[in-house]
């Protein structure tokens, strides 16, 4: 299936390809804030339709996952990285996608504050 988001400001919009069944609601120090729910597709299942530039990246802690927000209303719409084979990943906030019903999404929670 396809999606599509972006940030609250329009200004990063992106469509991901794939079959959402379940996200992942992490506590570890930056995710608890933001409270994103996430969904974890490969990289190129997300097709940004904004230019790249339109994003500022934010790392933390073994800078391994690239947080990506908008710097005009700072939603994090996705996040980037690899997956334990090395595999490139993208981490969708679902929050951020049009026409998603949460309250059907399974929820898997993982802490992310014992990393």
């Amino acid at each position: 299936m396809n999606y599509r988001g972006s940030c609250h400001c329009g200004n990063v919009a992106f469509e991901v390809e794939g079959e959402l069944q379940e996200v992942l609601a992490c506590n570890c120090s930056i995710c608890k804030r933001k409270g994103s729910l996430l969904w974890f597709v490969p990289r190129d299942a997300l097709h940004l339709l904004t230019p790249e530039n339109a994003v500022r990246t934010y790392t933390f802690h073994r800078h391994v996952i690239r947080h990506q927000f908008c710097p005009t209303c700072g939603i994090h719409p996705y996040g980037e990285g690899t997956d334990p084979q090395g595999r490139a990943m993208a981490a969708i906030n679902v929050r951020c996608l049009d026409d998603v019903d949460l309250e059907q999404i399974p929820v898997t929670y993982f802490d992310g504050r014992a990393l």
